[in-house]
Protein backbone atom coordinates (compact mmCIF):
# COMPACT_ATOMS: atom_id res chain seq x y z
CA UNK A 1 0.00 0.00 0.00
CA UNK A 2 1.15 3.52 -0.74
CA UNK A 3 1.84 5.88 2.15
CA UNK A 4 0.35 9.33 2.53
CA UNK A 5 2.12 11.87 4.70
CA UNK A 6 -0.65 13.78 6.47
CA UNK A 7 -0.37 17.03 8.47
CA UNK A 8 -3.37 18.15 10.52
CA UNK A 9 -3.99 20.36 13.51
CA UNK A 10 -5.03 18.92 16.85
CA UNK A 11 -8.69 17.97 16.34
CA UNK A 12 -10.41 15.13 18.18
CA UNK A 13 -12.68 14.46 15.20
CA UNK A 14 -9.64 13.77 12.99
CA UNK A 15 -7.73 11.67 15.49
CA UNK A 16 -9.25 8.31 14.50
CA UNK A 17 -7.85 8.83 11.00
CA UNK A 18 -4.39 9.78 12.28
CA UNK A 19 -4.38 6.87 14.74
CA UNK A 20 -5.14 4.37 11.97
CA UNK A 21 -8.55 3.45 13.36
CA UNK A 22 -10.06 4.77 10.12
CA UNK A 23 -8.43 3.81 6.84
CA UNK A 24 -8.08 5.66 3.56
CA UNK A 25 -8.91 2.96 1.06
CA UNK A 26 -5.69 1.74 -0.54
CA UNK A 27 -3.31 3.86 1.56
CA UNK A 28 -1.45 3.94 4.83
CA UNK A 29 -1.48 7.21 6.75
CA UNK A 30 1.85 8.52 7.98
CA UNK A 31 1.10 11.41 10.36
CA UNK A 32 3.57 14.30 10.38
CA UNK A 33 3.41 16.61 13.37
CA UNK A 34 4.01 20.32 12.79
CA UNK A 35 3.31 22.56 15.76
CA UNK A 36 1.58 24.86 15.23
CA UNK A 37 0.00 23.47 12.08
CA UNK A 38 0.17 26.96 10.53
CA UNK A 39 3.89 26.28 10.24
CA UNK A 40 3.08 23.61 7.64
CA UNK A 41 0.98 25.86 5.40
CA UNK A 42 3.89 27.67 3.76
CA UNK A 43 5.87 24.46 3.40
CA UNK A 44 2.95 22.84 1.59
CA UNK A 45 2.21 25.81 -0.66
CA UNK A 46 5.80 26.65 -1.57
CA UNK A 47 7.43 23.22 -1.57
CA UNK A 48 4.58 20.66 -1.79
CA UNK A 49 6.33 18.98 1.12
CA UNK A 50 3.44 16.75 2.24
CA UNK A 51 0.91 14.54 0.49
CA UNK A 52 -2.11 15.80 2.46
CA UNK A 53 -2.12 18.95 4.55
CA UNK A 54 -4.66 21.12 6.30
CA UNK A 55 -4.47 24.62 4.80
CA UNK A 56 -6.01 28.00 5.49
CA UNK A 57 -8.83 28.19 2.92
CA UNK A 58 -7.96 31.60 1.47
CA UNK A 59 -4.31 30.57 1.14
CA UNK A 60 -5.47 27.47 -0.72
CA UNK A 61 -7.52 29.53 -3.15
CA UNK A 62 -4.62 31.93 -3.70
CA UNK A 63 -2.27 29.01 -4.30
CA UNK A 64 -4.66 27.53 -6.86
CA UNK A 65 -4.83 30.87 -8.64
CA UNK A 66 -1.03 31.09 -8.64
CA UNK A 67 -0.80 27.69 -10.37
CA UNK A 68 0.46 25.66 -7.41
CA UNK A 69 -0.22 21.98 -8.08
CA UNK A 70 -2.72 21.54 -5.25
CA UNK A 71 -6.31 20.43 -5.06
CA UNK A 72 -8.60 19.81 -2.08
CA UNK A 73 -11.55 17.98 -0.63
CA UNK A 74 -14.39 19.93 1.08
CA UNK A 75 -13.47 19.12 4.68
CA UNK A 76 -13.10 22.02 7.09
CA UNK A 77 -11.87 20.74 10.44
CA UNK A 78 -12.10 24.12 12.11
CA UNK A 79 -14.74 26.85 12.12
CA UNK A 80 -15.22 29.97 14.19
CA UNK A 81 -17.11 33.25 14.37
CA UNK A 82 -15.22 36.55 14.32
CA UNK A 83 -17.22 39.39 15.81
CA UNK A 84 -15.23 38.95 19.01
CA UNK A 85 -11.83 39.02 17.32
CA UNK A 86 -11.32 42.80 17.15
CA UNK A 87 -9.82 44.47 20.22
CA UNK A 88 -9.41 48.25 20.43
CA UNK A 89 -6.54 50.00 22.20
CA UNK A 90 -7.26 51.79 25.44
CA UNK A 91 -7.64 55.46 24.63
CA UNK A 92 -8.40 54.84 20.96
CA UNK A 93 -11.97 56.12 21.37
CA UNK A 94 -13.20 53.59 18.83
CA UNK A 95 -16.87 52.97 19.57
CA UNK A 96 -18.46 51.82 16.32
CA UNK A 97 -16.98 49.92 13.36
CA UNK A 98 -16.66 52.95 11.07
CA UNK A 99 -14.38 54.54 13.67
CA UNK A 100 -11.74 52.12 12.33
CA UNK A 101 -11.45 54.17 9.14
CA UNK A 102 -8.24 56.16 9.15
CA UNK A 103 -6.80 53.97 11.94
CA UNK A 104 -4.02 51.37 12.16
CA UNK A 105 -5.20 47.79 12.79
CA UNK A 106 -2.89 44.86 13.47
CA UNK A 107 -3.21 41.46 11.81
CA UNK A 108 -0.55 38.75 11.45
CA UNK A 109 -0.67 38.81 7.66
CA UNK A 110 -3.08 40.45 5.24
CA UNK A 111 -4.38 37.19 3.77
CA UNK A 112 -4.82 35.36 7.09
CA UNK A 113 -8.32 33.83 7.12
CA UNK A 114 -9.50 35.68 10.21
CA UNK A 115 -8.50 38.97 8.57
CA UNK A 116 -10.40 38.13 5.39
CA UNK A 117 -13.54 37.20 7.32
CA UNK A 118 -13.35 40.23 9.63
CA UNK A 119 -12.82 42.68 6.77
CA UNK A 120 -15.67 41.13 4.83
CA UNK A 121 -18.09 41.49 7.73
CA UNK A 122 -16.93 45.04 8.47
CA UNK A 123 -17.56 46.10 4.88
CA UNK A 124 -20.78 44.21 4.13
CA UNK A 125 -22.49 44.47 7.50
CA UNK A 126 -21.29 47.84 8.81
CA UNK A 127 -20.31 49.84 5.73
CA UNK A 128 -16.67 50.22 6.76
CA UNK A 129 -14.33 51.35 4.00
CA UNK A 130 -11.58 48.81 4.71
CA UNK A 131 -9.33 50.54 2.17
CA UNK A 132 -9.17 53.53 4.53
CA UNK A 133 -7.65 51.36 7.27
CA UNK A 134 -3.89 50.82 7.51
CA UNK A 135 -3.37 47.11 8.14
CA UNK A 136 -0.22 46.56 10.21
CA UNK A 137 1.33 43.11 9.71
CA UNK A 138 4.29 41.33 11.28
CA UNK A 139 4.58 38.27 9.06
CA UNK A 140 4.60 37.23 5.40
CA UNK A 141 1.63 35.87 3.50
CA UNK A 142 1.88 32.24 2.41
CA UNK A 143 1.27 33.32 -1.20
CA UNK A 144 3.06 36.57 -1.98
CA UNK A 145 2.38 39.37 -4.40
CA UNK A 146 -1.23 40.33 -3.58
CA UNK A 147 -0.76 42.93 -0.84
CA UNK A 148 -2.51 46.31 -1.28
CA UNK A 149 -0.87 49.67 -0.68
CA UNK A 150 -2.58 50.20 2.69
CA UNK A 151 -0.52 47.46 4.39
CA UNK A 152 2.39 48.39 6.65
CA UNK A 153 5.03 45.97 7.96
CA UNK A 154 6.33 45.97 11.55
CA UNK A 155 10.10 46.27 11.29
CA UNK A 156 11.36 46.55 14.87
CA UNK A 157 10.54 43.04 16.06
CA UNK A 158 7.79 44.00 18.48
CA UNK A 159 4.62 41.90 18.57
CA UNK A 160 1.19 43.19 17.70
CA UNK A 161 0.23 42.73 21.35
CA UNK A 162 3.03 45.05 22.42
CA UNK A 163 2.02 47.64 19.85
CA UNK A 164 -1.61 47.46 20.97
CA UNK A 165 -0.70 47.92 24.64
CA UNK A 166 1.50 50.87 23.73
CA UNK A 167 -1.29 52.48 21.72
CA UNK A 168 0.86 52.48 18.57
CA UNK A 169 -1.87 50.63 16.74
CA UNK A 170 -5.51 51.48 17.33
CA UNK A 171 -6.91 47.95 17.19
CA UNK A 172 -5.80 44.41 16.44
CA UNK A 173 -7.16 40.97 15.74
CA UNK A 174 -6.79 38.45 18.52
CA UNK A 175 -5.50 34.88 18.72
CA UNK A 176 -3.29 33.33 16.06
CA UNK A 177 -4.28 36.10 13.66
CA UNK A 178 -2.77 38.83 15.81
CA UNK A 179 -2.09 39.46 19.47
CA UNK A 180 -2.14 35.85 20.70
CA UNK A 181 1.13 34.67 19.21
CA UNK A 182 4.84 35.23 19.65
CA UNK A 183 7.23 34.87 16.75
CA UNK A 184 6.71 33.89 13.16
CA UNK A 185 4.35 30.98 12.38
CA UNK A 186 6.94 28.28 11.90
CA UNK A 187 7.74 25.18 13.91
CA UNK A 188 8.30 26.23 17.48
CA UNK A 189 5.96 29.20 17.33
CA UNK A 190 4.46 29.72 20.76
CA UNK A 191 1.28 31.31 21.97
CA UNK A 192 1.57 34.64 23.74
CA UNK A 193 -0.54 36.13 26.49
CA UNK A 194 -3.30 38.24 25.01
CA UNK A 195 -3.35 41.89 26.15
CA UNK A 196 -5.64 41.92 29.17
CA UNK A 197 -9.04 43.32 28.28
CA UNK A 198 -11.06 45.54 30.57
CA UNK A 199 -10.03 48.28 32.97
CA UNK A 200 -7.30 50.31 31.32
CA UNK A 201 -6.53 47.60 28.77
CA UNK A 202 -7.88 46.84 25.30
CA UNK A 203 -11.63 46.46 24.88
CA UNK A 204 -13.77 44.61 22.32
CA UNK A 205 -15.18 46.42 19.31
CA UNK A 206 -18.34 44.35 19.74
CA UNK A 207 -19.18 43.75 23.44
CA UNK A 208 -22.10 41.50 22.42
CA UNK A 209 -20.04 39.55 19.91
CA UNK A 210 -21.75 36.20 20.46
CA UNK A 211 -25.22 37.58 19.84
CA UNK A 212 -24.10 39.45 16.73
CA UNK A 213 -22.33 36.39 15.35
CA UNK A 214 -25.39 34.17 15.71
CA UNK A 215 -27.61 36.85 14.18
CA UNK A 216 -25.27 37.12 11.21
CA UNK A 217 -25.26 33.34 10.76
CA UNK A 218 -29.05 33.08 10.94
CA UNK A 219 -29.49 35.83 8.36
CA UNK A 220 -26.78 34.78 5.91
CA UNK A 221 -25.97 31.12 6.52
CA UNK A 222 -22.28 32.08 6.57
CA UNK A 223 -20.29 30.05 9.08
CA UNK A 224 -16.63 30.96 8.53
CA UNK A 225 -14.34 28.14 7.42
CA UNK A 226 -10.85 27.93 8.82
CA UNK A 227 -9.35 25.01 7.02
CA UNK A 228 -9.55 22.87 3.94
CA UNK A 229 -7.82 19.56 3.32
CA UNK A 230 -5.40 20.01 0.44
CA UNK A 231 -3.44 17.35 -1.40
CA UNK A 232 -0.90 17.31 -4.16
CA UNK A 233 -2.64 17.30 -7.54
CA UNK A 234 -0.40 14.59 -8.95
CA UNK A 235 -1.80 12.12 -6.43
CA UNK A 236 -5.33 12.60 -7.76
CA UNK A 237 -4.10 12.48 -11.34
CA UNK A 238 -2.49 9.13 -10.56
CA UNK A 239 -5.47 7.82 -8.57
CA UNK A 240 -8.77 9.58 -9.43
CA UNK A 241 -10.51 7.71 -6.58
CA UNK A 242 -8.25 9.14 -3.89
CA UNK A 243 -10.27 12.31 -3.26
CA UNK A 244 -13.46 10.34 -2.63
CA UNK A 245 -11.62 7.90 -0.37
CA UNK A 246 -9.98 10.71 1.57
CA UNK A 247 -13.28 12.53 2.07
CA UNK A 248 -15.00 9.33 3.19
CA UNK A 249 -12.22 8.68 5.72
CA UNK A 250 -12.57 12.15 7.25
CA UNK A 251 -16.34 11.71 7.46
CA UNK A 252 -15.96 8.31 9.13
CA UNK A 253 -13.35 9.71 11.53
CA UNK A 254 -15.80 12.39 12.65
CA UNK A 255 -18.57 9.79 13.00
CA UNK A 256 -16.33 7.60 15.18
CA UNK A 257 -15.43 10.54 17.40
CA UNK A 258 -19.06 11.56 17.82
CA UNK A 259 -20.14 8.03 18.66
CA UNK A 260 -17.75 8.20 21.60
CA UNK A 261 -18.31 11.87 22.51
CA UNK A 262 -21.66 13.05 21.13
CA UNK A 263 -21.50 16.28 23.14
CA UNK A 264 -18.13 17.35 21.65
CA UNK A 265 -16.76 17.30 25.20
CA UNK A 266 -13.18 17.17 23.90
CA UNK A 267 -13.72 20.39 21.92
CA UNK A 268 -15.69 22.86 24.09
CA UNK A 269 -15.51 25.72 21.58
CA UNK A 270 -16.99 23.53 18.85
CA UNK A 271 -19.64 22.30 21.28
CA UNK A 272 -20.61 25.91 21.96
CA UNK A 273 -20.68 26.74 18.26
CA UNK A 274 -22.84 23.70 17.60
CA UNK A 275 -25.35 25.06 20.08
CA UNK A 276 -25.19 28.48 18.44
CA UNK A 277 -25.95 27.19 14.95
CA UNK A 278 -28.23 24.39 16.10
CA UNK A 279 -26.34 21.63 14.34
CA UNK A 280 -23.02 20.04 13.41
CA UNK A 281 -20.22 22.51 14.25
CA UNK A 282 -18.00 21.14 11.46
CA UNK A 283 -20.19 20.18 8.49
CA UNK A 284 -18.36 18.64 5.53
CA UNK A 285 -19.32 18.81 1.86
CA UNK A 286 -19.91 21.43 -0.83
CA UNK A 287 -23.69 21.81 -0.54
CA UNK A 288 -23.60 22.04 3.26
CA UNK A 289 -21.08 24.87 3.03
CA UNK A 290 -22.27 26.73 -0.05
CA UNK A 291 -23.04 30.09 1.68
CA UNK A 292 -19.69 30.05 3.49
CA UNK A 293 -17.65 29.05 0.44
CA UNK A 294 -19.38 31.66 -1.72
CA UNK A 295 -18.78 34.39 0.88
CA UNK A 296 -15.14 33.38 1.25
CA UNK A 297 -14.49 33.71 -2.49
CA UNK A 298 -16.43 37.00 -2.64
CA UNK A 299 -14.52 38.51 0.29
CA UNK A 300 -11.14 37.41 -1.09
CA UNK A 301 -11.93 38.90 -4.50
CA UNK A 302 -13.19 42.15 -2.96
CA UNK A 303 -9.99 42.44 -0.93
CA UNK A 304 -7.74 41.94 -3.95
CA UNK A 305 -6.51 38.48 -2.99
CA UNK A 306 -8.23 36.75 -5.91
CA UNK A 307 -8.77 38.00 -9.44
CA UNK A 308 -12.33 38.92 -10.48
CA UNK A 309 -12.31 36.07 -13.00
CA UNK A 310 -11.53 33.49 -10.32
CA UNK A 311 -14.04 30.65 -10.88
CA UNK A 312 -17.25 31.05 -8.94
CA UNK A 313 -18.28 27.46 -9.65
CA UNK A 314 -17.73 25.85 -6.24
CA UNK A 315 -17.20 22.22 -7.38
CA UNK A 316 -14.30 23.40 -9.54
CA UNK A 317 -12.44 24.41 -6.38
CA UNK A 318 -12.12 20.76 -5.38
CA UNK A 319 -10.85 17.53 -6.83
CA UNK A 320 -13.51 15.58 -8.76
CA UNK A 321 -15.12 13.20 -6.30
CA UNK A 322 -18.18 12.10 -4.37
CA UNK A 323 -18.83 14.47 -1.46
CA UNK A 324 -22.17 13.81 0.24
CA UNK A 325 -22.83 16.15 3.15
CA UNK A 326 -21.36 14.58 6.25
Amino acid sequence: MDKLTVVLGDYPHAQPLLDGDVAIDGYLVEPVEVTPVIGAYRRMIRDLEFDVCELAPVSYLMARQAGVALTAVPVSLNRRFHHGDVQCAAGSRIRVPRDLEGRRVGVRAYSVSTGVWVRGVLREEYGVDIDKITWVVDDDDHVEGRIPANVERVTDGRSLGELLRAGEIDAALTGNAGTGRAGAPRAGWTAAAEPEAGGDGPYPLFPEAGTLAVDHYLRTGVYPLHSLIALRSELVERDPGLATALYAAFAESKRRHLSAQPAWSAAPRLARQGQQIGGDPVPYGIAANEPSLTAMVRFAEDQGLLDPEFPADLPSLFAPGDYPDA
